[in-house]
């Protein structure tokens, strides 16, 4: 299935809607405006495993543009619209991208970069156009709205956030099937009971892995999508009451946002048409998700994987309430927990988490890091550090990057995190390691309190003393420092680093 074959049949049902204005595109309108694209790459020279790059907010044409790259055989790089130059440079050119779309919005980062993209053919802008850019709606205006006579599938070629260092391209193999041939499996479907009169609220940025694979799957399947152009923990109550969603998908920092709403504006809204809200990207603490099933029922659905696509865990609500903490069994992969030298580890005990037989991906031009993710038996890791339960249920510990050690003691700030987050007067919450000359490190809290005004000394103490409350205290934060705001990326993903790489800075 693709979106001209429901275009074929209904060419006026809904596709999508931009939640903040209300503008409705069409399955036809969608096709139309793939297909023009599509044409102009084509125009262009473009051909199969050729690459473009977009650099857009949540916006009506961001769907139009990936349609057009995935039938024309390309891989499209979505870029963070958060990026500054020197990051958008790195990403255009590492893609090796033939063709750049940008947003007027996005004039202030690109306009120094019009001679900085060797590799470019063609520049275009949305919404307007600046010095160095063609306007697309122009551009495409001139290409007919027929099919391209070599259609192909074609593949996201996306980034890792850079939360740990600059941005990986993870580049998995183009399909071999012809352009709506062999994408059958629908996993909305089969694992979340989704249909064509399903409603998907996608509350995160369109430019993320998993929001751009779950929303272009169910385009596919004829499933309307409703787009938060930017999160708001009440407005995404509202847009589910009104437009009655009956699918979503949230990372668990907005549920803590939810969570906090006072209590007489979170129950104000109807959430009863919820069937399915699923959650992955950073594990949530479990008596968040405690208080989530409680709220909206046992709707919730737990995956673990990554952009690089080498496997798949998930789990249920029911499943979760029998493993609390959990993030699931393995669906499609299977999971092996090592030490540093490679040996499988016993049930219950941590280590690096690897995965086999899900699906084969490479660091873009990044031989090192590729081998880096490597099994010596072929098998491969995003990082991570778990353990499995004797039922087979997987535990997220922390990420292996993120292990602080104390006195030799290896500390998961997880951990800490999850505790803290849960205090009434903690609105967002980080945990890592900071130089100690008696024992190496030591553990740090950085806090967004709720009001800035409750940011005291006091409170300070009062954290602290409640994370000891419920952690071994070599676990607790030996001190505590408050921010405004965290550095956490709209995925949700926490721009640790930054925060700790401030401390070491200080050290040195």
């Amino acid at each position: 299935m693709h979106p001209g074959v429901i275009a074929a049949k209904t060419p006026d049902k809904i596709a999508y809607v931009m939640a903040e204005t209300g503008q409705a595109i069409t399955f036809g309108e969608l096709e139309t405006a793939a297909n023009q694209g599509a044409q102009l790459f084509r125009s262009l020279g473009l051909k199969r495993g050729d690459h473009i790059a977009i650099l857009l907010e949540n916006h009506p044409r961001f769907f139009q543009l990936c349609w057009a790259a995935q039938r024309s055989g390309l891989y499209y790089t979505a870029i963070s619209w958060r990026l500054q130059q020197e990051e958008v440079e790195y990403i255009v050119d590492n893609c090796e991208a033939r063709v750049f779309i940008a947003s007027f919005a996005r004039k202030a980062v690109v306009e120094a970069l019009v001679d900085k993209m060797p590799n470019v053919i063609a520049r275009y802008m949305l919404d307007g156009v600046i010095d160095g850019f063609e306007s697309w709606d122009d551009a495409i205006a001139a290409m007919p709205a027929t099919p391209i006579a070599d259609p192909a599938e074609g593949q996201a070629m996306l980034y890792s956030s850079g939360t740990t260092g600059y941005p990986k391209g993870v580049k998995k193999p183009l399909p071999e099937h012809p352009y709506g041939e062999g994408m059958d499996i629908n996993l909305m479907g089969a694992l979340y009971g989704a249909d064509e009169n399903s409603i998907y609220l996608s509350p995160a940025p369109l430019y993320h892995a998993a929001p751009l694979a779950f929303t272009m799957g169910l385009l596919r399947q004829g499933v309307q999508v409703i787009v938060m152009e930017h999160f708001d923990a009440e407005m995404a109550l509202r847009y589910i009451q009104d437009y009655r969603v009956t699918h979503s998908q949230w990372v668990p920092t907005m549920f803590v946002r939810m969570l906090k709403l006072p209590e007489d504006v979170r129950l104000a809204y109807d959430v009863s048409s919820l069937r399915c809200a699923i959650h992955a990207a950073a594990p949530c603490p479990i008596p968040v998700k405690e208080q989530m099933i409680e709220w909206w029922g046992p709707v919730i659905y737990e995956y673990y994987a990554g952009t690089e696509g080498n496997g798949f865990v998930q789990l249920n609500s029911e499943e979760w309430l029998a493993h609390k903490g959990s993030v699931g069994k393995p669906l499609n992969c299977q999971v092996h927990i090592c030490d540093d030298d490679g040996n499988e580890l016993p049930v219950g005990e941590a280590g690096t988490i690897y995965m086999s037989g899900g699906g084969e991906f490479e660091y873009y031009k990044d031989d090192e890091k590729t081998a880096g993710s490597r099994h010596p038996r072929g098998w491969t890791t995003l990082g991570d550090v778990g353990y499995l339960d004797e039922d087979g249920y997987l535990y997220l510990t922390d990420r292996k990057h993120f292990m602080i050690i104390s006195g030799g003691v290896n500390i998961y700030p997880q951990e800490a995190e999850n505790v803290l987050i849960t205090h009434p007067k903690v609105m967002d919450v980080a945990v890592f390691g900071v130089p100690n000359e008696e024992f190496g490190e030591e553990v740090k809290a950085v806090v967004q309190p709720k009001h800035m005004a409750d940011a005291t000394p006091e409170l300070a103490i009062e954290l602290m003393d409640y994370c000891r409350s419920k952690l071994s205290h070599i676990k607790c934060p030996r001190s505590l420092d408050f921010r405004e705001e965290l550095p956490r990326h709209p995925t949700g993903k926490l721009y640790k680093r930054l925060l700790k790489d401030e401390y070491w800075q200080q050290k040195a």
